[in-house]
């Protein structure tokens, strides 16, 4: 998918994206007063609906206390093999790193602590030209772990994260790869639950909550531990009502033939995760949601790291969609499917393009904004998801409360997504993608203590256990 025409191919489309939206956002505002308020209450309408059907209205439950498979066939998650059967699979453990010396050491440990047996377990680690001590640490620590693999290439290898993740794909030989990030931190019955989960459910992959162990260290970093709960709860109903679940990158179960059946990674990407999401789609592999137990993880402590990461998430969302649009509309896949991904490719990214052109209409009119009703529902899917994903039982560090105050900030701060689309989209349509790893600073302080205080969790009978999420599958 690289070279230069691939680029002007979606600068085009990113160009007509934007166009598009813009002019959705200013039109009304040289209409009548009621012609112009028609548009945002119609969309407000039908979105407002899909949204309460598919989040907010609880889902069947499964029969028999059976979790709903690809294709809504129940399936029972204790019937794959355990971590103590001579069946157990091989996984192998899959890390891209870049100067992470701070961290590579207890990701390591953490790994070989998993309840697995040893020699059916492997950690990969693929380091990206490490300008720190990141290679004298990973050459001390494979003499004392030997389940460690070490792979090198040089800083201007090519192809991000997907390249380095594609240079160690043909050594691997497990059934499973978990992808981590190498501040990824773990619970040693991950895998005890994790694959019996994707064996038995038929996922080609299955996505793990991300848990954010810093969440206390300041209101920015309370408000994404909020966020993370609310996108695994909102992808978790998706999938009940037969719409369609993404990968996060930290914390991703994958079936090894389907990611060659895929294709691989995606060089041409800066979201390895969000285009194999498409890519699983558009070949009929389905991918299941675990929220217990989590993926741990740091989150940015600055708006200016933040600000670098959401510019990375917003424009390889957009890109896979600009990619792969025509296959997801004429491809095979299922009503619900589209349905699905129509609804959340509205809110996510046209809502807030046209929020921006509203505004400037009505700047340059002087006539009132005429997105409300349209904002009302995004905020209301926000609000209810936050407070329901937040006061769910969760293992790992404590979720922030749901309390006024915290749906609140966490509320005021989804606002960036406002910023950020339009502003990527801009930037889309109109400059070159230099592709570049772009990686978020991490630090080993508290990340102990943080999971350690959630993990005691587990023990209690009304917190722990399993809860899935099914997708259903189709052509």
């Amino acid at each position: 998918m690289g070279g230069g025409s691939s680029d002007d191919r979606r600068r085009r489309k990113a160009a007509l994206f934007l166009l598009s939206c813009g002019l959705l956002g200013m039109v009304p505002h040289g209409l009548a007063p009621l012609a112009r308020m028609l548009p945002a209450v119609g969309l407000a309408s039908v979105l407002g609906a899909y949204v309460v059907r598919t989040v907010v209205l609880r889902p069947p439950e499964p029969s028999d206390g059976l979790a709903d498979g690809p294709g809504g066939n129940a399936v029972d998650t204790a019937g794959a093999p355990a971590a103590d059967s001579p069946t157990a699979p091989a996984v192998d453990v899959v890390v891209a790193a870049r100067d992470e010396e701070a961290v590579i050491g207890r990701l390591v440990e953490r790994v070989t602590r998993l309840r697995w047996p040893a020699e059916q377990l492997r950690l990969w680690v693929i380091d990206d030209g490490s300008h720190d001590s990141t290679p004298q640490r990973l050459a001390e620590l494979q003499g004392l772990y030997p389940q460690l693999r070490v792979l090198r290439r040089s800083r201007d290898a090519g192809g991000g994260k997907s390249g380095a993740l594609n240079l160690v794909l043909p050594q691997l030989q497990g059934r499973w790869l978990l992808v981590l990030d190498a501040d990824a931190d773990l619970a040693p019955d991950l895998l005890e639950r994790l694959i019996p989960f994707a064996e038995t459910g038929g996922w080609a992959a299955v996505q793990l909550r991300k848990a954010e162990v810093n969440a206390e260290a300041n209101w920015l970093t309370r408000a994404q531990a909020m966020e993370m709960a609310f996108d695994a709860f909102i992808q978790e109903r998706r999938l009940a009502r037969g719409g369609v679940a993404e990968l996060r990158g930290n914390g991703q179960l994958l079936r090894r033939d389907a990611v060659h059946t895929a294709g691989g990674f995606n060089e041409a990407t800066i979201t390895d995760d969000l285009d194999l999401s498409f890519r699983f789609l558009l070949a009929g592999l389905p991918i299941g949601v675990l929220w217990n137990p989590p993926v741990c993880e740091e989150a940015v402590l600055s708006l200016a790291a933040l600000w670098r990461q959401r510019q990375r998430w917003a424009e390889g969302g957009l890109q896979r969609f600009l990619d792969y649009g025509d296959q997801l509309v004429f491809g095979r896949l299922n009503g619900a499917q589209k349905l699905d991904l129509a609804a959340f490719f509205v809110l996510q990214y046209v809502l807030p393009v046209m929020t921006v052109a509203d505004l400037a209409g009505a700047l340059l009119t002087g006539t009132p904004p005429g997105m409300g009703p349209f904002s009302v529902v995004a905020l209301g899917l926000s609000g209810y998801s936050l407070a329901a994903g937040c006061g769910r039982p969760a293992e790992g560090p404590p979720l922030p409360k749901p309390t006024p105050a915290n749906i609140a900030l966490a509320m005021g701060y989804l606002m960036h997504w406002f910023v950020v689309i339009p502003w990527v989209a801009l930037k889309m349509a109109l400059l070159p993608k230099t592709l570049v790893w772009a990686k978020t600073a991490h630090g080993a302080a508290g990340i102990e203590e943080a999971w350690q205080a959630g993990h005691d969790l587990a023990a209690d009978p009304e917190v722990g256990g399993i809860e899935i999420a099914a997708e259903s599958s189709g052509a």
